[in-house]
């Protein structure tokens, strides 16, 4: 007699998490997270939702129950940050599911709150993402980052700020976002809880855009203006820590203030020898041999090991050494520079321009390719529900390359898909 296996909620969640790049690797750890954080009926629901933004109309209609319980089940999740709710110009509400790194992962550490073990949760998100590797590399394994490191402004030398491009400042970030906030860094926060924190301020990492009024609306993060914002980026140069945003152009969620003690990314880089675990600036540190006595203040600043003592090879002072920079591993933001007494470390331009996703649509997508993911982004039964969803993925797949098209078109074998790229390399050279 054939078993039939029922599969747990939290099962189906985990499946759904992994139908795009920013997924989560089965393990007993992360099954034990998700039973912290959500409830076995909470995880098949949630497991059930569309992957772009939805209406609690649409949210009944899937799990096959009245608008006004669905409501209250989505009002319970956004009130403990696990979805993020937005009101619209028209009114409307709509609510999507952020992945867990950078969102619900993060979201349940930016407060102290009492209904959840916390210190638990800090040693069990410590197992699955610093001792156990599968997460930590599929989160870091396309060539297009989660992340991005911003340049240290102070400095910049006075030309290179006339030319910075603004989605390349932090303080562009704050000054434009329509809503801004503070709230706990989730990476110190979780290693207060296991014992190796450091002693870098704790309230300075930041949301904005629709992300930060969810997070200010259900106290998860403290709303802030724009003054306040760019003193706490001040604070966070002063400490010698390094800016790491959203891999974006426009509409930037995050921008968080990091230590390499604690940040999940920095330890990975050094831990698992990833280069360039977030996208790199457009800068790189040079230095002046003729200045540096080998103090080691710069190799002490760099959170990702990319600045050494190297012998300064002279026959007259044999135990003399120099800064050597392995710009596989430099970010360029520009820290070591600022801890530079005597001038020997400047900023200059890397070779080839980095250029960033325009959009977190067209990040996801370009992600998807490179992890052989795109027919599960395009051809998910939630994402066809909607043609705004699917114009979206579509409009970041003309935003690609032509060989990433290519690689796109293969992916979806689809003709639909490949008179579409025809058409819009015809439109954008025409326009």
């Amino acid at each position: 007699m054939a078993h039939h296996t029922v599969r747990s909620g939290y099962e189906s969640l985990v499946d759904r998490l992994n139908r795009l790049p920013q997924g989560a690797p089965p393990s007993d750890t992360l099954h034990a997270i998700l039973k912290l954080l959500f409830s076995e009926k909470e995880a098949g629901l949630v497991a059930l939702l569309p992957i772009r933004p939805f209406t609690a109309g649409h949210a009944a209609k899937v799990w096959k129950m009245k608008q006004s319980e669905a409501q209250k089940i989505l009002d319970e999740l956004a009130g403990r940050a696990i979805l993020l709710d937005m009101t619209g110009p028209d009114g409307v509400t709509s609510y999507v599911l952020p992945p867990p790194m950078a969102g619900f992962f993060e979201f349940s550490m930016m407060r102290l709150r009492g209904d959840v073990d916390q210190k638990l949760l800090a040693e069990l998100y410590y197992q699955y993402i610093n001792v156990e590797e599968d997460f930590i590399t599929s989160l870091f394994m396309s060539e297009t980052r989660l992340g991005r490191a911003f340049v240290n402004e102070e400095v910049l030398l006075p030309d290179q700020r006339l030319t910075v491009l603004d989605y390349e400042r932090a303080s562009e970030v704050v000054r434009t976002a329509s809503h801004r906030a503070v709230g706990i860094c989730y990476c110190r926060h979780k290693m207060e809880h296991v014992g190796r924190a450091c002693a870098a301020p704790m309230d300075i990492c930041m949301t904005f855009n629709t992300s930060a009024d969810a997070l200010v609306r259900h106290e998860y993060a403290r709303e802030i203006d724009v003054a306040e914002g760019l003193d706490l980026l001040q604070q966070a140069r002063d400490r010698g820590l390094v800016q790491f945003g959203e891999n974006v152009q426009r509409g930037v969620n995050f921008i968080c203030n990091c230590c390499g003690c604690c940040c999940e990314a920095m330890i990975a880089a050094r831990r698992l020898g990833f280069t360039n675990a977030v996208q790199t600036t457009n800068y790189l540190p040079v230095i002046d041999e003729s200045v540096c006595n080998g103090c080691g203040k710069c190799v002490n600043a760099c959170p990702v090991e990319a600045m050494t003592l190297v012998s300064a090879n002279d026959p007259h002072h044999p135990k003399l050494r120099k800064a050597h920079l392995n710009t596989d591993l430099c970010l360029g933001c520009g820290v070591c520079v600022k801890s530079c007494t005597r001038d020997g470390l400047k900023l200059e331009e890397r070779g080839e321009r980095v250029i960033l996703p325009v959009t977190s649509v067209h990040r996801t997508v370009l992600m998807a390719i490179e992890q052989n993911m795109l027919p599960n982004l395009i051809f998910d039964n939630q994402a066809l529900a909607s043609h705004r969803t699917m114009a979206a993925i579509l409009g970041g797949i003309l935003r690609l390359p032509p060989i990433q098209q290519a690689m796109a078109s293969k992916q979806v074998r689809s003709r639909y898909l490949v008179k579409l790229l025809d058409w819009g390399e015809r439109h954008f050279l025409e326009n």
